[in-house]
């Protein structure tokens, strides 16, 4: 009986006192100290939002070209008998000096028999002259001062025609020096020859073209230019020709070299192309071959070729007013983030008014001394806490694009 009341009661008893211990045991066991929860913060850069000074200034590209360009033909025909040596592509030469000379002879030939023919009109309206004066004089000595003689009797007629020969005679000459003239190829400017299409000996007729040469006292860049890039500058109003518009500084590599030109708007195009939406400004350089200024070849400033493809930094208006920020700091939907005095996440919206590759310019819920955060993240959330690493705006625009635009942080 014994063993069959330990066989039942003892496995329940032992359940029942281990629980007990158990309960005893939790009972004195001394509370654990509370720990405080740990707050995550995320490491970020920060700039100073700072007041822009100065002006806008916007960018465009072109290609130099000659203001002036003159497709030389021969006035008259003839043989070359002459090519003056300037007269090869890359040559310079003066305004007036003699490029080529077409044979003469036969234009001094045409100048000589014009100049008798003139000779010979004039003598005959001597002639005719004094015989209209004599016959007046009999006139007067036969009737008196009573009576007018008529036009035939003074010979009048007579007088007329021989005027009319002696003029066209005139314009004979004057043709003819004017042909002698034109056997010698020159241009008004100084200039620079593009091409020669003739050599020594040719024949040309008139109207041959014998080259092509540009003036080198101006060259001209045309610069596109889109609607918003124009609200921000003070160009002359299209037909307004001669009126002095915002300066220019161009760049362009030269020989291997960078090279940097100051040029001016000197007019507007007043065309929007249909296909690009751009309308183009033209900017004139003077001396771009640094020959007619010799202040400019002292300083050794480099010339600027024709062709020549340059970058334009066109300075526009007064940037005064704005806030400007690295390009890099402006968020999607125009937003920017800010660590405020807490050293928390804001989130603020911002108007643009202008935004470059490198800067953006903004007003509105953004203020000078603001710490601007450039660092991206991921899911930006109002009130988090940050941790402050302060950088400078250059140093903003060293870092790579994926740099400055990646999404996320450091949390520790």
């Amino acid at each position: 009986v014994v063993a069959k009341l330990k066989k039942y009661l003892l496995p329940p008893a032992l359940i029942v006192g281990a629980i007990v211990i158990v309960v005893i045991l939790a009972s004195i066991r001394p509370e654990p100290p509370e720990r405080e929860p740990m707050v995550t913060s995320m490491l970020v850069d920060v700039i100073e939002a700072s007041e822009s000074q100065g002006t806008f200034s916007v960018q465009a590209q072109g290609i130099v070209r000659p203001q002036t360009q003159t497709s030389i033909s021969a006035e008259v025909g003839g043989r070359l008998v002459e090519i003056a040596e300037p007269f090869v592509a890359g040559g310079f030469f003066k305004a007036g000096e003699v490029l080529a000379q077409i044979d003469p002879s036969d234009y001094e030939a045409a100048l000589l028999q014009a100049q008798a023919e003139l000779a010979s009109a004039q003598a005959t309206l001597a002639d005719e002259t004094a015989r209209s004066e004599q016959a007046r004089r009999d006139w007067e000595r036969i009737h008196g001062s009573d009576r007018e003689p008529n036009d035939l009797v003074l010979r009048l007629p007579q007088v007329a025609r021989a005027k009319a020969s002696v003029d066209a005679a005139k314009a004979s000459v004057l043709r003819a020096e004017r042909n002698l003239e034109r056997t010698q190829i020159r241009l008004p400017y100084d200039g620079m020859v593009r091409a020669r299409n003739v050599d020594l000996g040719q024949f040309v007729g008139a109207g041959t073209v014998l080259g092509v040469a540009f003036a080198i006292d101006v060259a001209e860049v045309r610069l596109p230019l889109s609607n918003q890039d124009r609200a921000f500058l003070n160009l002359p109003r299209a037909g307004d020709v001669g009126v002095s518009g915002p300066e220019v500084t161009l760049v362009a590599d030269v020989d291997g070299q960078m090279g940097q030109w100051t040029g001016r708007v000197v007019r507007t195009e007043g065309v929007i192309d249909e296909n690009t939406r751009l309308s183009y400004a033209v900017v004139a350089i003077e001396d771009p071959y640094q020959r007619l200024n010799p202040s400019n070849a002292e300083m050794q400033t480099p010339i600027l070729p024709m062709g020549t493809f340059v970058e334009g930094t066109i300075e526009g208006r007064a940037a005064t007013g704005l806030v400007e920020l690295p390009r890099s700091a402006l968020r999607t939907g125009d937003r920017v983030f800010i660590a405020n005095d807490q050293d928390e996440l804001e989130i603020r919206d911002v108007e643009v008014i202008r935004a470059t590759t490198d800067e953006v310019y903004v007003r509105n819920s953004i203020y000078p001394g603001d710490r601007v955060i450039v660092t991206g993240i991921t899911a930006p959330i109002p009130g988090s806490k940050v941790r402050i690493r302060r950088i400078n705006n250059e140093a903003v625009l060293r870092l790579a694009p994926e740099e400055a635009t990646t999404e996320g942080g450091d949390g520790s």
